[in-house]
């Protein structure tokens, strides 16, 4: 129902709106938008002040109008000449086709390990690796340990070792899996109700 209703309305404010149009603008002065108080006070302090302003508004300003026509801007930027010097070289063919022209391999990671890292940080690499190590051994790979080793804060590594474990690989045994669904059938038998068949009660 809204949807209609506005479609109704914006074809009501359309309607005729080209001659509309005309009929305004062939009027000889449009109506001022109304002023605020304010906006009043300020006018008539202004007029007090200079009874002429509104008169010096009207009145075209022949300096003003010179030092406009003076003012003009200058680029000296070599960017354009740069650009059209990239495109002749291209056009000439002077740019050297690529001589390898295989994919190059995605790194292991997705981004390319930093060969050297400052005090206080670690790779991704490096991180899996001591979390790995502490899964594995946690007595030996202490958070005070691989702090030392990794010249990382120990509140850190702790941190690190609370939040973040690697993935490990659960494969059960299939004679232990045989023998549970085994022990379960019997079970799942007994558990289950009974039919009575009511023609037969009768």
């Amino acid at each position: 129902m809204g949807k209609a209703m506005s479609m109704v309305a914006r074809k009501a404010n359309r309607f005729n709106v080209e001659n509309r149009a005309h009929r305004v603008l062939e009027r000889e002065k449009p109506t001022p938008a109304p002023k605020y108080e304010s906006n009043l006070r300020d006018m008539e302090r202004t007029l007090e002040l200079d009874p002429k302003f509104v008169d010096k508004l009207n009145i075209k300003d022949a300096g003003l109008d010179t030092r406009l026509k003076d003012v003009y801007v200058t680029s000296q930027d070599q960017f354009i000449q740069r650009v059209l010097d990239r495109q002749e070289a291209t056009t000439k063919e002077e740019r050297p086709l690529p001589l390898e022209r295989t994919t190059p391999e995605d790194f292991e990671y997705g981004y390319m390990e930093p060969t050297r890292t400052s005090q206080g940080r670690c790779t991704l690499r490096q991180a899996l690796q001591f979390i790995n190590d502490h899964q594995l051994d946690p007595e030996e790979w202490t958070a005070k340990k691989i702090a030392n080793e990794y010249k990382i804060k120990e509140s850190h590594v702790d941190n690190i070792l609370y939040y973040f474990k690697t993935f490990s690989v659960y494969i059960p045994d299939q004679k232990y899996k045989d023998k549970m669904l085994t022990q379960s059938k019997p079970k799942l038998i007994q558990d289950k109700p009974s039919i009575v068949d009511n023609d037969s009660k009768t």
